[in-house]
């Protein structure tokens, strides 16, 4: 059972990715097929965390509650853990796309600037290693 599910879900990821790149080889608009795969994919994820919730509550039900809650805890860890790296690198991902293009549009009209536009660049990098190493103290402290 648990086969054919993941196999439903391959097929609903990867199917609508070739209909949207023979849309984009024979030169048609793409984005609003695009916008519709993104919305279709996290919904297949949330019900995949919902149906994943709903197994494992069965599963794990027959065990102590003291050992359930600290199961909790070290969940909600884990969950603290992926939200700072996922969203320290989406924030790193948004600093550096700004600083690289306006460093490339500076370094356009001065190559005597590309140090300092490294420098902003690798700072803009920076968060995204802040929310790692957060991750990383959270993890194992």
């Amino acid at each position: 059972m648990t086969f054919f599910i993941m196999l439903f879900m391959a097929a609903a990821i990867v199917l609508p990715l070739a209909y949207i790149a023979r849309r984009h080889a024979a030169g048609k608009t793409v984005r609003s097929s695009l916008i519709a795969h993104c919305f279709c994919f996290f919904g297949l994820v949330a019900i995949a965390t919902i149906f994943g919730f709903a197994v494992s509550g069965n599963a794990f039900a027959a065990e102590e509650t003291a050992a359930a809650a600290a199961g909790v805890g070290d969940g909600l860890k884990y969950v603290g853990a992926a939200l700072a790296v996922g969203l320290s690198g989406v924030g790193g991902g948004i600093a550096v796309s700004s600083a690289a293009a306006a460093a490339l549009g500076a370094m356009s009209e001065n190559d005597s600037i590309f140090g300092k536009a490294l420098i902003f660049v690798g700072l803009a990098e920076g968060v995204a290693l802040y929310g790692l190493l957060v991750a990383l103290l959270m993890l194992f402290m």
